[in-house]
């Protein structure tokens, strides 16, 4: 077996990213053991005063884009790490809202590699050491952690976070945390710490989460219970508890119910947050690919929707969207999936009239032909199938109308491509 030559600091990070995926057997493996001997070595587990780690299956990167943008305009200093990318690795951390350097992230991979020793480590364990190592080297007030997989066994799980957040509970990646909200909600509350404080979001929380949280004395924090929000009108809403009241916020970009979790999050932290701060920081969180609006005429939707939970929320924001507008012509649909989602039943919630079904490639990427049988087994008829998504694409923009709303989802991969095709950063 040939050997793989180890790239160094003065590597590009294309060099770095090839020695990652070729450096460990399987693309995931969940554990802890082998990360977190690492980071001991380069003393990464307390990577600033404060840390957040919000876990769930939908609404985390928007959870934690609210969490940063109030604590940024209340002045602090503030890390986040998230996943997966869009267009760039170094989207991954985002220092006071820059996002990484080439170099930055190189450097930090140079480090890790120096410290691991013979320890072997996925492609994300090794994303996770780089961030927190950035964040120890920046002496941040406050780091923001998002859980790529489940919670338990995920590598930011290594951290003890002061406050550890439960945004939504549903169907996703199955073959790692079971079929059923119960045992999702058992390897997400394995977040949970004896000396931190759990925020959740779901209004349905599963009986896991509770004894979870009891198992170890963790405080819990339930909206409708200990904290609520309500939306006054188009503009307004309030959010309530016993520790403080925040009326007349202003409506934020991302939806209401990730908002109103960072401000719950918040709230139950030792930070002092101002209300100036948090209503600047509704206004100024947003997210790309999250009902992301890049064309007027035809309307053009990207939405990383993929899988049933965020595939209704998509789904109301489009009607919402369609009760707007003076005239609404076909929704048209170019989607692409991965074959380990909930194809079926994402499919069933997507309001689509035209669909352009592409295939995504890779070990795990689903084609364009497989996505058509589900529809055409759930009666859709107007379906045609790409090779890629690029194709799709630009062949729903040739054949929208003025009227029509092109609506790009499916997965991650997808919403890359296409913003790979207009450059949009």
């Amino acid at each position: 077996m040939m050997r793989v030559k180890v790239p160094n600091a003065m590597s590009d990070i294309q060099t770095w990213l090839c020695y990652l995926e070729q450096l460990h057997p399987t693309t995931i493996e969940l554990g802890l053991d082998r990360v977190k001997t690492v980071a001991q070595r380069l003393d990464l587990l307390q990577p600033a005063d404060v840390v957040f780690t919000v876990a769930g299956t939908n609404g985390k990167g928007t959870t934690c884009r609210t969490l940063e943008m109030i604590l940024l305009a209340d002045k602090m200093r503030v890390g986040v790490y998230s996943s997966p990318h869009l267009l760039r690795f170094t989207e991954r951390v985002r220092i006071n809202n820059q996002e990484s350097t080439e170099q930055d992230t190189v450097n930090a991979f140079a480090e890790i590699e120096k410290s691991r020793g013979d320890i072997s480590l996925t492609y994300f364990e090794y994303a996770t050491l780089a961030a927190l190592y950035q964040f120890k080297q920046a002496k941040l007030d406050v780091v923001i952690l998002e859980v790529g997989l489940g919670g338990r066994l995920d590598a930011t799980n290594i951290v003890d976070a002061d406050i550890s957040v439960i945004t939504t509970i549903g169907i996703d990646h199955v073959e790692y945390l079971g079929n059923t909200r119960e045992s999702i909600g058992r390897e997400k509350a394995g977040i949970f710490k004896p000396k931190s404080i759990a925020v959740v979001g779901e209004p349905d929380v599963p009986n896991t989460i509770l004894e979870a949280a009891n198992l170890i004395g963790c405080p819990l924090c339930l909206v409708n219970r200990d904290w609520s929000y309500h939306q006054i009108d188009k503009h307004q809403w309030q959010f309530d508890s016993p520790l403080k009241q925040y009326q007349c916020l202003p409506m934020p970009m991302v939806p209401l119910a990730n908002a109103a979790t960072a401000i719950a999050a918040l709230t139950y932290s030792t930070l002092k947050v101002s209300q100036q701060a948090i209503s600047e920081g509704l206004t100024q969180a947003s997210l790309i690919g999250r009902f992301q609006k890049i064309q007027a005429s035809p309307i053009v939707i990207l939405d990383v929707a993929h899988n049933p939970h965020a595939a209704d929320y998509l789904s109301k924001q489009l009607e919402q969207l369609k009760a707007e507008q003076p005239s609404v012509g076909k929704v048209r649909l170019v989607i692409g999936m991965l074959k380990d989602k909930d194809i079926k039943s994402t499919l069933e919630v997507l309001p689509g009239d035209v669909w352009y079904c592409a295939s995504l490639y890779g070990e795990r990427g689903c084609s364009g032909e497989v996505l058509k049988q589900y529809l055409q087994d759930n009666g859709v008829n107007d379906v045609t199938c790409f090779e890629t998504v690029s194709d799709a694409y630009h062949k729903a923009m040739q054949d929208a109308k003025e009227d029509d709303i092109i609506v790009v989802c499916g997965s991650f991969h997808t919403v890359s491509n296409v913003l790979a095709i207009l450059s949009i950063k």
